[in-house]
């Protein structure tokens, strides 16, 4: 797998209705955390700030956000409708990106790490 050098380079290798999502949720990310701190880890987006907000990334028929385990535990029954995983939820392209959600999982992931001491989760 190759890695981008940064954000908006990975979005170009995408079409643009993928690059829309993917917009869309980076934006909701930082409307939420706007000293979030943007970068490539694991080869895809990740937003970072005092420990892991969040990685996405594009497949062919969905977004993949990863949030960690905990917030996929605390908001289960708002993600029900979505195939997931331990630490991860796939958003289909063919649908509207949640962003209420994506804004209410981000406030969470930054509300954990205020209460713990800053590491990189």
């Amino acid at each position: 797998m190759r890695t981008p050098k940064d954000v908006e380079e990975y979005f170009t290798w995408f079409p643009q209705t993928t690059q829309d999502a993917m917009s869309q949720v980076k934006d909701v990310i930082l409307k939420v955390v706007p000293q979030a701190e943007e970068s490539i880890s694991y080869s895809i987006p990740t937003y970072k700030y005092k420990g892991l907000l969040a990685h996405f990334a594009a497949y062919e028929n969905h977004v993949g956000f990863y949030p960690g385990s905990l917030a996929v535990e605390v908001f289960a029954a708002d993600i029900a409708g979505y195939k997931s995983a331990k630490g991860s939820v796939q958003f289909p392209l063919n649908k509207a990106m949640p962003l209420d959600l994506i804004a209410r999982i981000a406030e969470f992931r930054l509300n954990e790490n205020l209460k713990e001491p800053t590491k990189t989760k």
